[in-house]
């Protein structure tokens, strides 16, 4: 829609609500417990795949993408590689995307019902039932890829999705055919091997979810692989051909915020629960916790070079308040040898 596009998302597309053949995939998906900890995802049933059941009245979902790669950070390939530092997924570096862009969603969906038809309407972003991904797909605005995310050959895969659930009866547009061909990038690359094949990713294995979702211990075969990532992986999209496609984002707030791209993992581990909450305001890292924000980084430590600032840092956390800290803390101790 062209409406759409003047607002200033990166791309719009619209879905029919007819998810059925989706939905078999997803429950799937979910029968295999690959998706761990996440009992959110089961939760609601068929009003995940049945747009109208969410929202009755809905005819057509108007699905939207936005840039969000950010201009001004450290190169992604470089953090990775030093150790020292520590390596957060780019989406997350600045502020959390979910509020801008509902609250964009909203004036969009506004905008539509002034200039164009009156209708009722409902805005989602990351944060109710919704097949985003599916929708996104059949409203063309890319395919799924081999990592299962959105991929689009205008833009590769570095984008957030949003959708609003209409009650206009709206045209669908085509959908995209599937342009990874023999490529498995995306698979060869996954440090813990979450990928388990083309189009499938066992969660309980992916460092997303065990940074960010998995509450507690990280398991200790996927504590090496992690390396210097605390906060997200997005190793997966580094390495994917269409991303050479991949666009800045227009808006500051997905900039890099505290110098998060750039930071020293012992810098960050001697934050206070109060320097974190603090820092992480506005920030989708917050909704984690100081805990498992120490956990992830005692885990990254214990995979960086074994200096005296690294050494110093872990023992300064050996004695926490907090089992699940102390615990990583010991690990990460044991692996440099230290007693």
């Amino acid at each position: 829609m062209a409406l759409g596009l003047e607002l200033g998302w990166s791309a719009v597309g619209i879905a029919d609500i007819m998810l059925e053949r989706e939905a078999v995939g997803y429950q799937a998906w979910l029968a295999a417990g690959h998706h761990g900890e996440m009992e959110y995802m089961v939760r609601h049933g068929s009003k995940r795949w049945r747009p109208d059941e969410l929202q009755p009245g809905t005819k057509a979902v108007i699905s939207v993408a936005l840039d969000y790669w950010p201009t001004r950070a450290a190169d992604a390939w470089s953090t990775l590689g030093d150790a020292e530092r520590a390596y957060v997924s780019r989406y997350a570096l600045g502020r959390d995307y979910h509020k801008p862009i509902r609250q964009r969603l909203q004036h969009f969906a506004e905008r539509i019902a002034s200039d164009i038809a009156p209708h009722e309407f409902r805005v989602f972003s990351d944060s109710a039932p919704v097949l985003e991904g599916a929708l996104a797909a059949k409203a063309g605005l890319g395919w799924r890829g081999k990592h299962t995310l959105m991929l689009s050959r205008e833009r590769g895969s570095l984008f957030f999705l949003g959708d609003i659930y209409t009650s206009l009866e709206l045209k669908p547009d085509p959908s995209q055919r599937d342009h990874c061909g023999s490529c498995t990038a995306c698979i060869d690359v996954c440090p813990t091997q979450a990928i388990i094949a083309p189009y499938r990713v066992d969660a309980r294995r992916c460092i997303s979810y065990l940074t960010i979702e998995l509450a507690g211990a990280i398991p200790e075969a996927f504590r090496r692989p992690m390396g210097n990532r605390i906060y997200g992986c997005d190793d997966c999209q580094l390495v994917c051909p269409w991303n050479k496609f991949a666009r800045s984002t227009a808006l500051p707030d997905f900039e890099p915020r505290h110098g998060l791209d750039h930071a020293t993992l012992v810098e960050l581990f001697g934050w206070s629960a109060a320097d974190f909450d603090e820092r992480m305001q506005g920030s989708p890292i917050r909704r984690i916790g100081h805990e498992r924000w120490l956990r992830n980084i005692a885990v990254a430590l214990g995979n960086a070079p074994g200096t005296p600032e690294v050494l110093a840092a872990l023992a300064t956390r050996r004695n926490d308040a907090s089992a699940l800290v102390r615990e990583h803390v010991a690990w990460a101790l044991a692996m440099h040898g230290a007693a």
